[in-house]
Formats: structure tokens, C-alpha cells, sequence
């Protein structure tokens, strides 16, 4: 699951306010509503999927055997594509984008209703399903994700104590200092950046809400300077730049190797990566293909505190949704609300179950005794926030200016911090007056 998440956070979301024309869609939408009875629901579905792994290695087939246990006369195909969002994003410019599919960052979140079908009200499912809001249009869901995932600091804790850090740093300056041990008491790279497969950087984004544990950040976006001083952005951005500046990252990022970068990190070669929690279960694998112990993989919150406490913020994955021109949509909606209560995905990816009160995988355990607090950022302005985004060209979902951040931070581009960020700060508040309200 490399980078899945990132993607459907962050380069899909880059994509959304590009637009996509509306001509395979309807524009008064449909329902998908739950089957009653599991033996009469029929049909052969199509699962577009970005897990081409999953597809390749057989897993998905296995899933879908499973599910016939309880569905015996659907048939499941899958369809995995590489590059997902801009290929399925050609296919809904037909009705032909499969009958299940992963919402691309492409379709504007108003024009849901012209292309999935209605899972339900709001209401409805947030009595059993977290992350609804994400999908919501007018008081109906259109669509649902399997797991929940969380941005963090992937490290080896083993190396971690080796330099003398045992307690997570509560302030970026204990942060560097703790990668500045890290550097002179091991062999380790301190911090490994991954600039050269460049998506990795856009996940510093998803600071944003935890630095000062506000489930309110994203309308804070659409309204305001994200680089102002003490803003959250601001706070990620600069702790990377201090990072690069300083000589705590690899010596050549544009060397980098992500795939590489898994055992490197497993073995202790590298200290530190910032990802989510999707990464913990490829670096795990890594660890145990590279015959070292996989329990040295820990996962740490961003170094920032509110009242005392560690805050991380909670975030859906790839939103699963109904083709509204599907002829097997109870089908769809069946393979749907199985794969996400009863297919185990969640487990087998160490993720957060989208299920309401469900707990956290042990994996986490650590999370629960440091007592971090996990809020749900409010959406309601996220749709503003990415035309923002798309108008001011800053890229704030797309690995582009935080490149640049890290070329000015290792000399490779002239210029200062402060004029870099003030400068996406003008852009982007100029933008958010082009938008309007």
C-alpha cells in the first residue's frame, strides 16, 4: 500500500477543482439501497480498484470468495489500475466506470449525485460509519471507506533508543534535536525526505489539525493564510525545511528510493520517515523479509501538543461509491457494505475500522497510552479549500512547492524561508478573493 493514501488524499484532491465533464452523469441521481435477502441479490459486478497489488498477488479474489459465502449468486471482477485517478477519470466521461468504484479526486464533491449512487442520509449511516460527512451531498452519502488512516512519523524505535530518545518529542526544536542525537550517536539517516518519488512530500499537509488539535483547520484554510505565523502548515513546512537545512535528511534527495527506503528503514539505516498509518504494514513486511524484527517499526504523532496532550487527526481513505448507471447496483451496494464490516480489510492493513467505537489495531496501542487525542476534521469547507487551491496553483494536495521547499532548504534554489511561505501565502489568500464565497 505505498502511495495509495497519499494519492487519495492528496493528488486526487489536487485534481478535484480541474474539473470533470459531467456527460456520463444524471443529474437526479439514484439510490443504492441494502439488500433485504443476501441469496436472491444477483448479478456480475465490476470492482475498479487502485490495489493492483492485491489484484496481482490474489488477495482480492480471496475477498471475493469470502463474500460469496454470503452473496453466492454475485460474481465480483476486479479491475486494477495503475495510475487510477487519471484513467478513471477518462472512463467517466462514459457511463462505463465500473459498477464499484474508488471516488477519484477529480469529480467535484457537488457532482456526486451525477455520478454514485446514494448509499443513504447522513443521519442514517453516522450512527454506524465514521467519515460520512466526506461524501455528503445534501444529507445523502455517496460513498464509503474501508479504513481510516492517520499521518505520522514511521521510525525505528530501535535505533530511536540507541541515540537516547525514548519519549516522543512534544516540540519541533525537541524534534530536531532528537534527529541531531540520532546522527551523531548512530549510522542511521536521521530523516529520509523520498524527494525523488516526490508524492511522499504532500503528506506534510496532513499536519494540518494536529499542530493545534483543531477538528475546525480545514475551513480555517478556506478563510485565512495557511502560512501565517504559528499556522499549522506553517509549523510542518518549516520543522521539514529545519530537517533539510540542517543536515538531518539524506544527503542526495534526489536519490532517493521509496521502495528502497522500506528495508533501509527496517534494519535501521533510516531513522524517521513521515507517512500515516497505511506505511506501518509495508514496513513491518519489509522487516521480516529482511529477517530483523519487525516490532522495531514504531509510528509517532507530529511534535506538537494542546493542553498537554499529542493530537492526530483522522481521515477516510479512498471512499468506495456505486456507479449511478450500474444495472446491478443492490449487487454493488451488497459488495460495498461487506467489504467494509465484514471483509477483515481493515486488519489486514493495521488501519482504522471506519466502524463507529470500533477500537484502534494493537499497532496503535502506544497511541492509546500516550492518551493522543484523534479528531475528525470538519469537511464541510473542503470542497472551497481545493478550488482555492486549484486557482491559486499553490498545490497544497501536490508534491510541487514542498519540492522547492526542500531545494531552498539544501541550497539547490536561492531565496529565504520567510519570503518562500509569504509568498504562497499571497497566492493563496488572492485566490480565496477570486473564489468568493
Amino acid at each position: 500500500m505505498n502511495r495509495r493514501t497519499v494519492l487519495a488524499m492528496a493528488v486526487g484532491a489536487a485534481l478535484l477543482a480541474a474539473g470533470c465533464t459531467s456527460t456520463g452523469g444524471t443529474s437526479k441521481g439514484a439510490d443504492a439501497d441494502a439488500p433485504d435477502d443476501p441469496a436472491k441479490v444477483s448479478g456480475t459486478i465490476t470492482v475498479l480498484t487502485q490495489r493492483t497489488d492485491l489484484v496481482q498477488n490474489g488477495r482480492m479474489k480471496e475477498y471475493a470468495a469470502e463474500f460469496n459465502k454470503t452473496y453466492p449468486k454475485v460474481k465480483v471482477e476486479f479491475q486494477a489500475l495503475t495510475n487510477y485517478e487519471s484513467e478513471v477519470k477518462i472512463r467517466m466521461n462514459t457511463e462505463n466506470y465500473g459498477d464499484v468504484l474508488m471516488i477519484p479526486g477529480v469529480i467535484k464533491k457537488s457532482d456526486y449525485p451525477k455520478f454514485f449512487a446514494s448509499l443513504g442520509t447522513v443521519e442514517d449511516r453516522a450512527k454506524k460509519f465514521r467519515f460520512t460527512g466526506f461524501t455528503a451531498v445534501d444529507g445523502k452519502v455517496y460513498g464509503q471507506t474501508p479504513i481510516g488512516v492517520m499521518p505520522g512519523f514511521v521510525y525505528n524505535k530501535r535505533i530511536w533508543r540507541e541515540a537516547g530518545v525514548t519519549d516522543w518529542p512534544t516540540t519541533p526544536a525537541a524534534f530536531l534535536d532528537a534527529l541531531k542525537a540520532i546522527k551523531d550517536k548512530t549510522d542511521a539517516t536521521p530523516y529520509y525526505t523520498n524527494f525523488a518519488a516526490q508524492w511522499t512530500l504532500t503528506s506534510w499537509t496532513f499536519v494540518n489539525g494536529a499542530v493545534h488539535c483543531d477538528p475546525g483547520a480545514t475551513a480555517k484554510l478556506a478563510s485565512g493564510d495557511p502560512w501565517a505565523e504559528g499556522a499549522d502548515l506553517r509549523v510542518g513546512d518549516t520543522l521539514l525545511y529545519d530537517i533539510v537545512k540542517q543536515g538531518l535528511a539524506e544527503k542526495d534527495p534526489a536519490t532517493s528510493n521509496w521502495e528502497l527506503s522500506k528495508p533501509q528503514l527496517a534494519k535501521g539505516q533510516i531513522a524517521t520517515q513521515w507517512l500515516g498509518t497505511w506505511a506501518i504494514v509495508q514496513f513491518q513486511d519489509a522487516a521480516k523479509q529482511a529477517g530483523v524484527n519487525p516490532d522495531d517499526i514504531g509510528f509517532m504523532p507530529f511534535p506538537a501538543q494542546t493542553g498537554g496532550k499529542f493530537c492526530s487527526t483522522v481521515s477516510p481513505d479512498y471512499n468506495q461509491a456505486v456507479n449511478v448507471h450500474s444495472k446491478h447496483k443492490e449487487a454493488a451496494r451488497a459488495w460495498i457494505d461487506w467489504f467494509t464490516e465484514k471483509s477483515g480489510y481493515d486488519k489486514d492493513n493495521l488501519a482504522i475500522s471506519p466502524l463507529q467505537n470500533a477500537p484502534l489495531p494493537a499497532v496503535l496501542k502506544p497511541y492509546e497510552d500516550a492518551g493522543v487525542k484523534l479528531i475528525e476534521l470538519d469537511d464541510t469547507q473542503g470542497a472551497r479549500v481545493k478550488l482555492i487551491d486549484n486557482e491559486s496553483e499553490v498545490g497544497i494536495y501536490a508534491p510541487d512547492y514542498r519540492l522547492n521547499l526542500v531545494d531552498l532548504a539544501r541550497g539547490a534554489r536561492k531565496g529565504n524561508l520567510d519570503d518562500f511561505l509569504g509568498d504562497l501565502g499571497k497566492k493563496w489568500t488572492a485566490a480565496e478573493k477570486n473564489v468568493g464565497s
